[in-house]
């Protein structure tokens, strides 16, 4: 089987990066992504962006309007993640992100599964320079040489492949679909207050009767989490710790984002389950995570989290009515302005606690989280799914792109 080495730039028309200038800010309009949109089907997670003007957007040269085919890669920071463009979409992206438009000489996801696999992140890694921060230049990106095989065998690896994908993709679609529902389920019982029964419910003092505007030093207590040094994380053994980045921005539980713990740790920095945690502290400026909370799912294994981060223990409710309120009600939207810095933000969760959160009486709070679980259930399974997927495809791959297997 014959396999052309080429360099990057001779498989596509141009490789560019997204914009050099903080973009004006719109209340509506072009989503404003940045790596931190990336979720792990390898999409950008539109849900929760920042916004930039029409006019903006269309004063952008061409190379910055990514289309059906591109492929953008994230080029600094969380760095070496292609996203492949499935179909034209408006949107702005960072300069952190690179984009790369194929050529006729290589199928556009031949070139996202090549950018996808460990041989090119590790081309890439090597290429890139920094420490803390790892940063890859377009010029080095351009230079890096790819194995690229004929038209016809480019188009089975890809059959393969992308069965994986899709499986993940349908499941995300299925996942947004449910979030969504969660959301207007949490809006109409506890914003609208068209909960079950409220026809015939008594409101006295402006809420219905049995509930009660509650102080959040009331509604729970916090943990903060583990202090570390790098000596104490490893690639393959050790505890799972949640971190900062295991928050997605503005909300949820970012999956595989955890490290490898091998220090020491107190009994009460142990998460399970249905736990509920917080940021504390954003190096984002729009304050993406600070502030913004995430739902354990069970990772089958032993978990910590790390000090950027608190975890809440529910004490007038429970894990899943706190998270709503946060995730779906608001309640994370008016602690996230609390938090102070110039580059880095800190929350200090004593700043929160004056805050009153509306506690539905016992008979609703037990209604809702009989619904709510079995949303966060059937969300569980679906990334589970995907994870199992995303294992396969992740094992075939290098033997597919190594010639290796032959299809």
């Amino acid at each position: 089987m014959s396999w052309e080495l080429k360099k990057l730039s001779d498989c596509c028309t141009f490789i560019a990066d997204g914009d050099h200038q903080a973009p004006p800010k719109a209340a509506s309009g072009i989503p404003f992504v940045t790596i931190s949109n990336i979720n792990m089907a390898n999409q950008f997670d539109f849900t929760n962006t920042m916004f930039v003007p029409h006019s903006y957007y269309d004063s952008l040269d061409s190379k910055r309007k990514a289309q059906k085919g591109d492929i953008l890669y994230s080029v600094v920071g969380s760095f070496g993640i292609p996203v492949y463009m499935r179909e034209t979409i408006p949107f702005v992206f960072q300069r952190h992100i690179a984009i790369l438009r194929p050529n006729s000489t290589i199928l556009p996801q031949f070139l996202y599964y090549t950018m996808l696999s460990r041989d090119f992140h590790m081309m890439a890694d090597a290429a890139a320079i920094g420490a803390a921060q790892r940063t890859i230049s377009l010029t080095a990106l351009r230079k890096i040489k790819i194995a690229v095989p004929q038209m016809d065998i480019q188009k089975r690896i890809v059959n393969v492949l992308s069965a994986y994908d899709s499986l993940i993709e349908n499941n995300q679609k299925q996942i947004k679909l449910l979030e969504e529902a969660a959301q207007r389920l949490y809006k109409e019982w506890f914003v609208d207050l068209r909960f079950p029964d409220h026809e015939t419910t008594p409101v006295v003092d402006g809420v219905p009767e049995g509930w009660a505007y509650k102080p959040l030093s009331e509604v729970f207590d916090y943990i903060r989490g583990k202090s570390y040094s790098s000596k104490e994380l490893s690639d393959t053994i050790g505890v799972l710790m949640v971190n900062l980045k295991s928050i997605r921005a503005f909300g949820g539980y970012n999956r595989n984002a955890e490290k490898r713990f091998i220090g020491q740790y107190k009994e009460n920095q142990v998460l399970s389950s249905g736990d509920v945690i917080m940021g504390v502290t954003d190096m984002t400026q729009e304050r993406r995570l600070v502030g913004h909370a995430a739902l354990i799912p069970d990772m089958g294994e032993k978990m910590i989290f790390s000090m950027d981060l608190i975890k809440l223990i529910p004490k007038l409710t429970n894990s899943l009515f706190l998270y709503s309120a946060l995730y779906y009600g608001g309640l994370s939207k008016q602690i996230s302005p609390l938090a102070n810095g110039v580059n880095v933000l800190h929350l200090k969760p004593e700043a929160m606690m004056k805050i009153k959160l509306l506690i539905p009486c016992e008979r609703v709070l037990k209604q809702y989280c009989q619904l709510f679980s079995s949303i966060v259930a059937r969300i569980e399974f679906l990334q589970k799914q995907c994870d199992v997927a995303a294992e396969a495809r992740d094992r075939l791959l290098p033997k597919l792109m190594s010639g290796e297997i032959e299809v």
